[in-house]
């Protein structure tokens, strides 16, 4: 079954949710090794995101994911806004005007989110970054629309890898961002925007559902 623009609208809205839930494990996460803003930052990000989206909602799935992607831009500081900026923008703009979002175009979304990150982190994998819960993520998305998983299954199996991917930064020495400057004091800690990433992706296959 393909989503519409409130179908993605509503996923959208349940990340925020998502988003506000874990706001200070995010945030405690970050302490250790970064800053601590991050789940600050990811919390006023979507909220202002839902704001966006009750004022003029987009009619299109790709809409709603570029204005996921301006307002995260614009408001939300810190390495996350530029990256899920970027990871949102792109995809959007895979799905250009299309009324609705297949398994497809949700695999080119995802494929186009990821190398987005890529693009502006530089980040590749074991570098300890939301690229180690992405790559996972996007692979087994791939995997599920093969077999012939519907939306809502190929972003579970998304989620599902994201989590294990997610987890595996605990035990790598950060190579990309703040944390790198620990090195391997880092070790140990799970990278906060991996956790994000993966908890978006889970946000995500829960409102398929």
């Amino acid at each position: 079954m393909a989503c519409t623009a409130e179908g993605v609208a509503a996923a959208v809205r349940a990340a925020a949710a998502v988003v506000a839930e874990h706001r200070a494990e995010l945030i405690d996460l970050d302490r250790a090794i970064g800053d601590g803003d991050h789940g600050e930052n990811m919390n006023r990000g979507f909220a202002a995101v839902v704001a966006a989206l009750d004022a003029a909602p987009p009619d299109t799935p790709g809409g709603v994911l570029k204005l996921v992607a301006t307002t995260l831009i614009s408001k939300v500081g810190g390495a996350a806004g530029p990256l899920y900026g970027t990871a949102f923008l792109r995809a959007s703009a895979k799905l250009g005007p299309a009324a609705e979002l297949d398994v497809p175009a949700l695999l080119d979304a995802l494929r186009a989110g990821l190398e987005g990150v890529q693009a502006r982190g530089k980040a590749v994998g074991g570098d300890a970054t939301m690229v180690d819960a992405l790559i996972p993520a996007v692979a087994a998305a791939e995997k599920t629309a093969g077999d012939g998983g519907d939306v809502a299954a190929v972003l579970t199996a998304a989620a599902d890898a994201a989590d294990t991917g997610a987890q595996s930064t605990v035990d790598l020495i950060p190579r990309k961002g703040r944390a790198s400057y620990l090195g391997e004091r880092a070790v140990g800690h799970l990278d906060p925007g991996a956790r994000s990433s993966a908890l978006l992706l889970r946000a995500f296959a829960e409102a398929a559902r």
